[in-house]
């Protein structure tokens, strides 16, 4: 690892050499078995099944883990799958998770997906992307992941195999006894053969692949986006920006004596590449507390005792995590700590202190995203942490801020807002997306690729994220940043979470609205949060027009909130006072996400209804909607 304290500290690493002049790996076998050979007998990735602190886990070295993926690669071709050809999963965290992300991309082109994603969503990615086979749960008590497979693979027949990991393996007596009694069914109607994941991998050699690896670089995943601002596009990864990612984590961050932990999903790109590729890299340890991650039973309540338990020196989070673990007193030895790293979200200053004060640890806030392969910039893990950026950009990646004119792209100057814009390693110029019509435009004078994230750079080259191009609320023409009005609310004591999102507006076409989540066991009044809303945001067209307190806010499996819920709720609302007040007997059933309109909202009829008067109603606003 070298001393990252500086943009000085990361020029040096670019002038050393061109970075096609390193000695990397081409494809990820053999990043993989370099690792096996330097540090086979250290530790690789543990799995514990539950929270506990003094529960059982399962650790692999790195020799174990280049076997099971050597074994998992050769089950894959086995089944027909080649270098073009894909392999889905749909899995909580575990072991087999990992082998399986590792080995798919080494037989083929693997294809994560969010568990948390309807069968109808699933069944989209899985016929966008082609793939040949799904590896997923077999039923389970308490989960619905298994169900949700099967009939996914009904409307996605190019699915030939469906294979299965069983959790039941992770138990002990007696549960593990009881698990077959109370097993739930799960009826397949889909034409699939159907086989036991661990059962098919032992079959197959774990010395050596039978077949020929990769000769040179090639698209290896298919990661789908967030979707927190839409439904979920598919980014194409090749095995240079994987490598790349792992790369920056081993020259910069990680040596082989640290221990991860990382109780964030394996289906999203900070899980799978900034953490996963970086300790292949290093040889440092990376810990999976619970299927669920952070979302775990006890895992919160626990977390400081796990951090002491595995000497954890690196955690890695998100905003909402961090939230949520500082409403927990720290109960346990956590000096083996030595930094958080932070992404996914922007991170509140009040947050970051709160951590900070609790653990004597600072926060790392970094800044990467779906496209790119992930990592873009960090802040200095040895030096200057500017609360509130997201670092400076990382060896080998250019990022400019831009505007867009009709003239062309202008180059926005120092602390000058504009949309960021990155080249590196990961991101694929020209075909970042499988969908060929979402590359229009992406990028701009061919190579640099357009975020549609809003952002500065400051007189020192710190990265500043202002906010996300289609987050913004559009008043009557004006422009209003939710940060501002998050951030504002945030600063109450008794609010844990903020998402402002544009309500729809007949005479503005939008107006600020925030839905709040609060600290467990608060007590708040609408009044009194709107009230310290018009105290604390400095322009008075940012002041929301309506506040409403939910028991929880819709969040993605990462943490982040997850605003087209909060879209849907405000529209539905909005519609539904205008028919009200109009004397209308409809009402909105619900709001879809239209991949080519947006959200629509869907309306019934509660009796005999004039439809031009509703048409006349809903047409003064600017979201579409139907009769259902």
């Amino acid at each position: 690892m070298g001393k990252f304290a500086s943009l000085a500290d990361r020029d040096a690493v670019e002038q050393a050499m061109p970075y096609e002049q390193r000695d990397l790996p081409v494809t990820l076998y053999e990043f993989l078995s370099r690792t096996r050979q330097a540090h086979g007998e250290r530790p690789a990735i543990s799995f514990q099944m539950f929270s506990g602190a003094k529960d059982r886990a399962e650790t692999l070295t790195w020799a174990d883990l280049h076997d099971r993926v050597t074994r998992a690669a050769n089950l894959f071709r086995a089944l027909g799958v080649g270098e073009g050809d894909v392999v889905a999963y749909l899995l909580p965290n575990a072991t087999e998770t990992a082998v399986t992300l590792l080995g798919g991309a080494v037989a083929g082109i693997v294809n994560p997906i969010n568990p948390l994603l309807e069968p109808e969503q699933i069944a989209a990615i899985l016929r966008e992307t082609g793939a040949k086979v799904l590896v997923t749960l077999k039923a389970f008590p308490h989960s619905d992941l298994a169900q949700k497979a099967a009939a996914a693979a009904a409307l996605a027949p190019g699915v030939g195999t469906v294979l299965e990991v069983d959790l039941n393996r992770y138990l002990a007596p007696p549960k593990s006894w009881i698990v077959p009694f109370i097993r739930p069914k799960n009826p397949v109607t889909h034409g699939a053969r159907v086989m036991a994941f661990n059962a098919a991998c032992a079959h197959q050699p774990g010395d050596h692949l039978t077949f020929a690896d990769a000769e040179g670089d090639r698209v290896a995943a298919y990661f789908h986006t967030g979707g927190t601002t839409g439904m979920p596009k598919v980014a194409r990864h090749k095995y240079s920006g994987m490598i790349y990612n792992g790369w920056l984590g081993g020259t910069l961050l990680f040596e082989k004596e640290d221990v991860l932990i990382c109780p964030l999903p394996l289906f999203h790109v900070f899980a799978a590449y900034p953490v996963m590729m970086s300790c292949i890299a290093s040889g440092a340890h990376m810990v999976m507390p619970t299927p669920q991650g952070y979302r775990g039973e006890g895992v919160f309540d626990n977390f400081w005792k796990l951090i002491e338990r595995w000497q954890v020196t690196f955690l890695i989070t998100v905003p909402t995590a961090i939230s949520a673990l500082m409403q927990r007193p720290v109960d346990a030895d956590v000096s083996s700590l030595k930094t958080a790293i932070s992404g996914s979200a922007p991170l509140p200053i009040e947050l970051y202190n709160r951590f900070k004060a609790a653990t004597g640890v600072e926060i790392a806030e970094g800044y990467g995203l779906t496209e790119a392969t992930c990592l873009v910039s960090c802040n200095p893990v040895d030096g200057l942490k500017k609360v509130g950026s997201v670092g400076v950009p990382l060896p080998y990646t250019h990022i400019r801020i831009l505007r867009r004119t009709p003239e062309g792209f202008y180059e926005c100057g120092t602390d000058e807002i504009g949309e960021i814009c990155v080249a590196n390693p990961g991101v694929f110029e020209g075909s970042t997306y499988t969908e060929l019509d979402k590359n229009r435009d992406l990028f701009a004078e061919g190579r640099f690729l357009r975020t549609g994230d809003l952002g500065r750079i400051d007189a020192d080259g710190y990265l500043w994220i202002t906010g996300r191009a289609k987050d913004l609320i559009i008043r009557g023409g004006h422009n209003i940043d939710p940060a501002e009005i998050e951030d504002a609310l945030l600063s109450h004591p008794a609010v844990a979470f903020v998402g402002a999102i544009g309500q729809p507006d007949a005479h503005a076409g939008e107006l600020p609205c925030a839905y709040v989540e609060l600290v467990a066991g608060a007590s708040v009044t609408v009044e009194e949060l709107a009230e310290h809303a018009r105290a604390n945001i400095h322009e008075r067209a940012a002041v929301p027009k309506h506040i409403e307190i939910l028991s929880e806010l819709p969040k993605t499996a990462v943490g982040k909130i997850f605003k087209p819920d909060l879209r849907k709720m405000a529209i539905r609302r909005v519609y539904d006072e205008a028919l009200g007040g109009a004397g209308l007997a409809a009402e909105v059933s619900e709001v879809v996400d239209d991949k080519k309109r947006g959200l629509v909202a869907r309306l019934v009829r509660k009796g005999p209804v004039d439809e031009a008067a509703v048409a006349a109603c809903l047409g003064r606003f600017t979201r579409p909607w139907e009769w259902a």
